[in-house]
């Protein structure tokens, strides 16, 4: 598979109804929101999580397993990778070149590294992707991915609503019915918010990682349809509802980012919003754009 040419740039717009898209953890769960304005936020971790369980859930075989997820022990999964390719990280290193002996035990040193790199580039789609730091146990260095997001950020204004939860059931026989039903807790919500994230894709630090074309392709995939397969009470209704995409005709690009960014604009209709339909949104044509890019609407 040859490894992307052009650079990228993309603005994903995503909404959320009646739920929490991003709760903070130094909130109490609270929708993340800027102080400052009062625009909802959700992280860029937060939107890779869902990428990466889209991918996950494809199952795509063979060089589309994913490092960081659930419950996964990461050093565990670079002592495995050294272990297939036949690195012993226990005898001293078999190229002369990387050392006579080994520094430390258990740990990859010299070439070896950047062979464990390439391993975990090729077998992992989301290191190919976003990249990640490996220097820790065995050490497979660090990857620097050709995919970044910026946090999301919600066109208007949020407001975090907090809501009781009763039970009418009891768990425990030992104690009382009367003590166990009645208010146990707090849902937040916000009864509605459209999200717009701006992406990055570096087609040099793609040659590195040997992102892909058919990675390209499963990304978008994802960015698509990543809400479809993670619906909760919590989250409410999510959905993607845009997904630009501004092609470079190079790839180190022809224009800064938000040159291109400028041109997708978002207008309420009617406030409060509560729905997308409230909004109007301006996508250029290619006659709008300039020289060496162009657009394309996936969604």
């Amino acid at each position: 598979m040859s490894t992307i040419t052009n650079r990228y740039d993309f603005v994903l717009l995503f909404d959320v109804k009646d739920g929490n898209p991003n709760g903070d953890p130094d909130a109490g769960n609270l929708p993340r929101v800027d102080p400052e304005t009062g625009n909802g936020l959700v992280t860029d971790v937060c939107i890779k999580r869902k990428v990466r369980n889209y991918v996950q859930l494809a199952n795509k075989g063979t060089g589309y397993d994913i490092f960081v997820k659930e419950k996964a022990i990461l050093n565990k999964q670079i002592r495995e990778a050294y272990a297939t390719i036949g690195i012993d990280l226990s005898a001293p290193p078999t190229d002369k070149s990387d050392g006579g002996k080994r520094k430390k035990g258990g740990v990859a040193q010299g070439g070896e590294v950047d062979k464990g790199r390439a391993y975990m580039c090729s077998n992992f789609f989301d290191i190919r992707s976003f990249g990640s730091v490996m220097s820790t146990g065995p050490n497979a260095g660090q990857v620097r991915g050709p995919v970044q997001l910026t946090f999301a950020r919600s066109v208007d204004q949020v407001v975090p609503l907090e809501h009781s939860i009763t039970v009418c059931a009891a768990r425990m026989e030992e104690k009382p019915v009367e003590e166990q039903v009645g208010i146990q807790g707090r849902k937040h919500t916000i009864s509605y918010g459209l999200y717009r994230c701006h992406g990055f894709i570096s087609a040099p630090l793609a040659a590195q990682t040997g992102f892909s074309d058919e990675d390209l392709s499963l990304l978008w995939d994802a960015l698509l349809m990543m809400f479809e397969n993670d619906h909760s009470a919590a989250r409410g209704q999510m959905s993607t509802r845009k997904l630009i995409v501004f092609k470079h005709n190079s790839a180190m690009g022809n224009h800064p980012a938000h040159v291109l960014f400028d041109k997708v604009k978002i207008e309420a209709k009617q406030k409060p919003t509560r729905d997308f339909s409230d909004y109007s949104v301006i996508v250029p044509s290619q006659t709008d754009m300039p020289e060496g890019v162009t657009v394309e609407v996936k969604l």
